[in-house]
């Protein structure tokens, strides 16, 4: 019994001092700092390093050698750090005789308000000083959870990229099936104009081959074939003109006036219409409506282009005189913008993980804000694709091309203040004349709409488009937010070219 009082005297000259409890200057990040590991972790482990149940050859009488008092001060401190201060319903009932179990609830006791992390640090730090093999069974399990850590980071990265590479396939596939299908309406919208052309010319043709080869079925099937053949390139040549003429319009009128941001988005939507009609002075050539969309020519369109019957045989002549005598070249048309695809898709979540991956993709557009997206065309591809996507609210969103060249291939943003910021700067340089050095020309590359701005739900799915490349040029994405007065919008897009 001395020895008990004893040991009770130390461990309460240990924890009590003029009855206030004295924590050990060691604290939890310190332990963390040393060990690698939390408290309550370390704690763990250095109990299961003392009671041997990992591996036997760390069970008491093999790996670590306590005295009596040793092991009555472990006891407490396990006891303290399970339930905190002593507590006559978790201590197990000891019979008068039972020295062993009255010692260990007399050290229990002694370790009064003793907090738990004061006890797991104590119970530590004596395995430590007791047994030098604790820190090498600690240090194991650390590398042991370093390398479960670096597996699971490696795994990851591997489905990280896997998922990457599945979409790239993905995304390739779904941009050869849209271009596979843009071909495939170009072909069909071709098949419905020739097929228009030769019901119009259908009977001056068969009487025109009849006169020129009387008796020869198969010359004159020939000929009628060449006849259609250059109808058709007529017809389409007329078209070029036609827009070329119309494109030569719209950039003299922006020299001349620069419109408000609302009256050119009018001009511009009214320039370029659903419908193109040519026309031609000479009676002997056919006039035809075709779709600048990519539809099919409707019935109504058929009877009326065969109601325009020509009053004799075409010929396609590829110069014209002039009053003089002289022979003139048609001008150089400029290349037709085909009509763009768009579609949409409901991954708009996966779509925002994916693009918030590059900051570059996300874009803030402030109200009364407008930001336009330079994309120059790659020599390598042959169609332009797009994707973008918003937070909560709509944005207006169209598309355009300038026919400019740029020096390089890298995409721009530029996000203006206002819708009227360029229309104003431009207006003052176009209003500002000096004396010495007469008016500055307009240098502006004439630009083309392909997309009206409209107002798009992409903050409920996902749009997308493409677009055939046109010729070399620069496409210009618009994202419109002018009409919002307070809200900012918060932009994913992804812009990219197939072969």
């Amino acid at each position: 019994m001395a020895d008990t009082d004893k040991l009770a005297n130390e461990v309460k000259t240990m924890t009590l001092q003029n009855g206030e409890s004295t924590a050990p200057n060691n604290s939890s990040d310190d332990f963390m700092n040393d060990w690698g590991f939390p408290l309550p972790d370390l704690y763990k482990l250095a109990l299961r390093f003392y009671k041997g149940t990992t591996n036997g050859s760390e069970k008491d009488g093999k790996a670590i050698h306590l005295t009596y008092k040793e092991k009555l001060r472990l006891v407490a401190y396990t006891k303290q750090a399970a339930h905190g201060k002593y507590r006559n319903d978790v201590s197990p009932d000891v019979g008068f005789l039972d020295v062993v179990g009255n010692d260990r609830r007399q050290a229990w006791q002694n370790l009064g308000d003793m907090s738990k992390e004061s006890a797991m640090m104590e119970f530590i730090k004596l395995v430590d000083s007791q047994c030098g093999l604790l820190r090498p069974y600690i240090e194991a399990h650390k590398a042991e959870n370093m390398e479960k850590i670096k597996k699971q980071r490696e795994a990851e990265e591997q489905r990280r990229r896997e998922e990457e590479e599945k979409e790239r396939k993905r995304l390739e596939e779904e941009a050869q099936r849209q271009l596979e299908m843009e071909r495939k309406r170009q072909l069909e919208q071709e098949m419905q104009i020739r097929t228009a052309l030769n019901q119009q010319t259908a009977v001056q043709f068969s009487q025109y081959a009849t006169q020129q080869c009387p008796g020869n079925k198969q010359q004159q099937e020939e000929l009628i074939r060449q006849l259609q053949e250059q109808h058709f390139q007529q017809y389409m040549q007329q078209v070029y003109q036609q827009q070329l003429l119309h494109q030569q319009q719209q950039y003299q009128q922006l020299q001349q006036n620069t419109p408000s941001a609302q009256q050119l988005q009018q001009n511009m939507s009214s320039a370029a219409p659903n419908t193109t009609t040519t026309t031609n002075n000479n009676p002997n050539v056919t006039t035809v409506i075709t779709k600048t969309e990519t539809k099919e020519l409707t019935q109504a369109q058929m009877q009326q282009m065969q109601q325009q019957q020509p009053n004799g045989p075409t010929s396609v002549p590829t110069e014209q005189p002039d009053t003089n005598g002289n022979k003139e070249d048609f001008p150089t048309p400029m290349p037709v913008l085909m009509p763009a695809s768009i579609w949409t898709r409901k991954d708009i979540k996966a779509f925002k993980d994916s693009v918030k991956t590059c900051k570059e993709n996300v874009i803030k557009i402030a109200s009364l804000a407008t930001a336009t997206v330079r994309v120059p065309t790659h020599e390598d591809g042959s169609c332009l694709f797009w994707e973008f996507s918003t937070d909560y609210y709509d944005i207006g969103f169209g598309v355009y091309f300038e026919w400019t060249v740029e020096p390089s291939n890298a995409v721009t943003v530029h996000v203006s203040e206002s819708s009227d910021e360029e229309d104003l700067e431009e207006e003052q340089q176009e209003n500002k004349v000096d004396v010495e050095q007469g008016s500055k020309q307009d240098n502006r590359p004439p630009t083309d709409e392909i997309i009206p701005v409209y107002r798009r739900d992409c903050h409920e799915e996902v749009y997308c488009g493409s677009h055939a490349y046109p010729g070399q040029g620069v496409y210009l994405l618009k994202f419109d937010n002018s009409y919002s007065l307070w809200r900012s919008k918060n932009l994913y897009y992804r812009v990219y070219y197939s072969r």
